[in-house]
């Protein structure tokens, strides 16, 4: 073949890509707004199951990150102390970023498996249910954040103008939580253990995400640990806001999106081709 034919053939593969790539995220667009009432109503009744006959209900979206902060700055202050400056919003702004990832990924594991009556509904948007997951555990880490915000005024002096990039790193990590849970929830239809899988992978994963330590340098063992890890990227995002004051790396967007993006996109596409199989599987 030619050439120029052969150019033009990558050309038109390209645009093909890029197309589908549009429709799928157009696609998870228009069923949350289509079907954004189920979506508020799926929402609400997680957070009514979840704090059911609970004394504090919302209360324990505080709780958990604030005796995780307590543990740590008593270990890593006092028992073994880390030269880490603000260690105090250092660590509670990994806490709040890690917990959305290590509740929201298994809550999407079983979403679609946990409600095989709505997902036998003729019409019902499969696609939904672990947006729902992400979301909801989302309104713990807002529900927190407030107190985030305090403690960094408190502590490093002030907040700065660098403060209006957080949702760009709160999108982030959404892009990367969304995708991640889209693998697990279809995964988690056919292999029953995925559940069990992913809860290994994020314990793992919190010891080897900058959680409540510094990250390592380039010159140090083990570096590349951190250098390939989107959350540590994302926690990188959360910390130049609230513990340098900083604006953070332009690289943490495009980084995530690069490794995001592609997950959302064949997760979406799973649910769309494999939506009768799925209800099968049930």
């Amino acid at each position: 073949m030619p050439e120029h034919l052969k150019d033009q053939a990558l050309d038109r593969a390209k645009r093909r890509d890029q197309y589908r790539r549009r429709d799928q995220c157009k696609r998870l667009i228009d069923i949350c707004l289509q079907w954004n009432d189920l979506l508020l109503a799926l929402l609400a009744r997680d957070l009514k199951m979840r704090y059911q006959r609970s004394a504090i209900g919302l209360g324990w979206s505080l709780m958990r990150p604030l005796s995780q902060l307590l543990i740590f700055s008593l270990i890593f202050r006092h028992v073994l102390p880390l030269n880490i400056p603000y260690y105090t919003t250092f660590v509670f702004s990994g806490v709040l970023a890690w917990g959305w990832l290590s509740t929201a990924v298994p809550a999407a594991a079983t979403s679609i498996t946990g409600s095989s009556e709505l997902v036998r509904r003729p019409g019902f948007p499969i696609g939904i249910l672990p947006v729902v997951a992400v979301i909801t555990q989302a309104v713990h880490l807002l529900l927190a954040l407030p107190l985030l915000f305090i403690i960094s005024f408190i502590e490093t002096g002030g907040l700065a103008l660098s403060i209006a990039a957080l949702p760009l790193v709160f999108l982030a990590q959404a892009l990367f939580t969304m995708g991640l849970s889209y693998l697990v929830a279809i995964a988690h239809v056919h292999f029953r253990d995925t559940q069990h899988l992913v809860g290994v992978f994020l314990m793992l994963g919190f010891y080897l995400t900058p959680v409540f330590y510094s990250p390592l340098k380039a010159s140090e063992p083990m570096a590349l640990i951190h250098t390939w890890n989107p959350m540590a990227w994302i926690l990188e995002g959360y910390r130049a806001i609230f513990v340098e004051h900083a604006w953070p790396p332009v690289a943490i967007y495009w980084k995530t999106a690069l490794i995001s993006l592609p997950m959302l996109f064949i997760g979406i596409w799973l649910v769309e081709r494999g939506s009768a199989r799925l209800v099968d599987e049930l």
